[in-house]
């Protein structure tokens, strides 16, 4: 009952008055007192409201001849006399004449009453029977509805204390019908956000606005290992005088649509993640990046801990079938997590070396080529991942509790493995999982394949390249030399540039710098002969044109290569610097006291052109002058004038006294950019 009850304290008085409920007042009950001889002594508002008569027109008539037509009078004789003499009581439906002539059926309850004097009256109760049928088939519809409805229904007393629970209600949370009542909403419902039901069935209370699917994801005791969806939907309940009953509260369960809605949620994001990866992975010819990507992209809509490791037999691209058994040598090359971790400490840092044993999990994905799953980790499954017992104590203690590993295979060599690992995430790992991990490893693999192999012949041509350049420029007679070989940044392939610096009698010195148009190992062998050449038509003595002559007929024996070169001797009695060139960049002169100028050479043809004359042409390289011979490399960009390159350059030679190291630092850091697509030869000369 509520505050408003009737309640004893004692000998206080009742305090309090309970709410009139609004039924008896839908039904207009009537009760009529009749005598003995079947005279009205009592006619309650509600009878006349009822039969049309008034107390006045009503009290001290026979009931049978105000109420009775003719043809039903014997029988309500009968049935009166019954009711007196026997004391039995009477229930049915009996016609009746309304004051307007009309005939209705009312249902009656009658009934002998018995005063303190010994007298004796018939009670007669009385209501409109179309409206009792109509009362009593709305509840046995309510009834049926409620009982056998798919939805779950609550009914609650405004103190939010259970009233009723339909067995839909008790189906979805679990929990019988008699447990809920009495209690409130809280000590039964186990939704997670049971605090924001709450207020908003307070808040229809309050206002006696529905509100309608609201939604809510938990367990209950019907399922308690799996997540189940509701729409919930919140009435207030009124009786027809606008009095609040309390608040009904249904609850439709909508799991397969969230878990429908969840899945595709889940296609999207892991189809973005695919297009990301396809935009972030692999984007330079650099292995260690291109794991690192892997790794960023992974972390933490896949996993929160990700390891990239590659086997060092593959990533020194000597291995040519992997072993079903026996321990690996990987090379770790990117971890990432997605929260601080004491996992980081468990895993072989990027960079270090590392001997898996064959019962180690990781192992077992390269030697089989195909992924190892284990959905629940327990303690046995920790040391198989783990690289030592200290190790597996830090995965326990970060909470690892499941583990995937995914081979990187590319043109069906294993180069790898995927590791994954779920600490924050309380899902495990399902086939879902593989699939994407598979396909981003995938992806991954062609990249990281792709980059070992450009590394490895990028390598190979810049051995090749360096061992035919000479190691450092030696010191010559009036001369200070300086001299810098520079691979190109953004490609696979190394170039013919080349630089030397030859001795000859009378402590001259030649001076040379050439470009071999092209790229890679042939190039680099190209430069090779040529540079032979030269060394020998130098030790012959001949003048720089006569040199040009003769490699650019070596050049057109050669298939299809094209030369630019800059010959210059140095005689350091004279202080003379007799240059020839063949198509090639004019040198930098930078004078103290003076602008850093261009040479103002004849330009010639390329060596390889074939009969076309070469002339030479002699500057003064006094003490402190500096010659600077260069490769195209150094000023040519995609983006910029020539014009403006070589003005950079000049402007870098503003200092004449610089030293000829720090001098070639300069022009390397303010003219080259790593996305440069040639290599660069650069010679600098300072007379003495």
């Amino acid at each position: 009952m509520t505050a408003e009850s009737f309640q004893a304290d004692g000998d206080q008085p009742l305090r309090g008055q309970p709410r009139p409920t609004g039924l008896l007042d839908v039904l207009s009950i009537a009760a009529v007192v009749l005598d003995t001889r079947g005279r009205i002594v009592f006619w309650s508002p509600q009878a006349e409201e009822l039969f049309g008569y008034n107390a006045k027109e009503a009290l001290g008539k026979y009931a049978a001849r105000l109420l009775v037509r003719p043809e039903h009078l014997q029988a309500v004789l009968s049935l009166f006399a019954e009711v007196l003499e026997t004391g039995r009581s009477w229930a049915g439906a009996f016609p009746i004449r309304h004051k307007d002539g009309t005939t209705r059926l009312m249902e009656f309850r009658n009934m002998r009453l018995l005063n303190d004097l010994g007298d004796v009256y018939a009670l007669g109760i009385a209501a409109d029977h179309t409206t009792l049928q109509r009362v009593e088939t709305d509840l046995a519809l309510c009834e049926r509805l409620v009982n056998q409805s798919p939805i779950g229904l609550a009914l609650m007393d405004p103190d939010l204390r259970c009233l009723l629970v339909n067995p839909a209600l008790e189906r979805i949370d679990g929990i019988p019908a008699q447990e809920h009542l009495g209690r409130h909403l809280r000590d039964t419902l186990t939704f997670p956000d049971i605090d924001t039901i709450e207020s908003a069935l307070h808040q229809v209370l309050t206002t006696g606005t529905p509100l309608l699917d609201q939604y809510a994801v938990g367990r209950t005791p019907a399922d308690p290992d799996n997540d189940h969806a509701w729409s919930l939907s919140f009435y207030r309940l009124e009786d027809p005088g606008g009095r609040v009953l309390g608040a009904a509260l249904s609850v439709v369960d909508v799991t397969e649509r969230h878990r429908a809605a969840t899945e595709a949620d889940r296609a999207r994001r892991r189809l973005a993640l695919i297009a990301d990866a396809s935009a972030r992975v692999g984007t330079t010819l650099e292995v260690e990046r291109t794991a690192r990507e892997l790794a960023e992209i992974a972390t933490p809509e896949l996993a929160d801990v990700v390891a990239v490791d590659v086997l060092d037999s593959a990533l020194a691209c000597r291995r040519t079938s992997a072993p079903d058994s026996g321990p690996e040598l990987f090379r770790a090359l990117a971890l990432t997590a997605s929260h601080p971790t004491v996992a980081l400490r468990a895993a072989d840092p990027p960079g270090d070396l590392a001997a898996y044993d064959g019962d180690r999990l990781v192992t077992l994905c390269v030697h089989t080529g195909r992924p190892v799953l284990v959905r629940h980790v327990g303690d046995e499954d920790l040391r198989h991942i783990a690289r030592d017992p200290e190790a597996t104590s830090l995965l326990a203690r970060a909470g690892v509790h499941s583990y995937l590993a995914v081979p990187l295979i590319a043109h069906g060599e294993v180069l790898g493995a995927l590791d994954l690992k779920r600490t924050l995430n309380p899902a495990p790992f399902d086939e879902d999982d593989v699939v994407l991990a598979s396909e981003l490893a995938g992806r991954a693999a062609v990249a990281i394949d792709n980059a070992r192999w450009y590394q490895s012949v990028r390598n190979t041509a810049l051995t090749l390249q360096r061992s035919l350049l000479p190691d450092h420029p030696p010191h010559q007679t009036g001369l200070e030399l300086a001299s810098r070989y520079q691979p190109a940044q953004a490609t696979s392939e190394v170039g013919g540039d080349w630089y030397d610096v030859i001795p000859l009698s009378d402590d001259k010195t030649a001076l040379v710098v050439g470009d071999v148009m092209g790229n890679g190992i042939d190039a680099a062998a190209t430069m090779g002969r040529l540079r032979t050449a030269t060394c020998a038509y130098a030790d012959l003595d001949l003048r720089p044109e006569t040199v040009l002559q003769h490699l650019d007929k070596i050049t057109c024996d050669l298939e299809h290569y094209i030369v630019t070169c800059i010959y210059a001797v140095y005689d350091p009695h004279t202080r003379q610097c007799h240059i020839a060139n063949a198509g090639h960049m004019p040198p930098a002169l930078a004078r103290p006291g003076h602008d850093p100028v261009l040479l103002d050479l004849p330009t010639g043809a390329p060596l390889g052109v074939g009969g076309v004359p070469f002339e030479t042409t002699t500057a003064d390289l006094n003490p402190g002058d500096t010659l600077v011979l260069y490769t195209d490399g150094l000023v040519e960009t995609r983006h910029h004038p020539i014009d403006n390159r070589l003005d950079a350059l000049l402007g870098l030679l503003d200092e004449p006294h610089r030293p000829l190291e720090e001098t070639c630092d300069l022009l390397l850091y303010g003219l080259r950019h790593p996305d440069d697509h040639d290599d660069v030869a650069l010679l600098v000369a300072r007379a003495q």
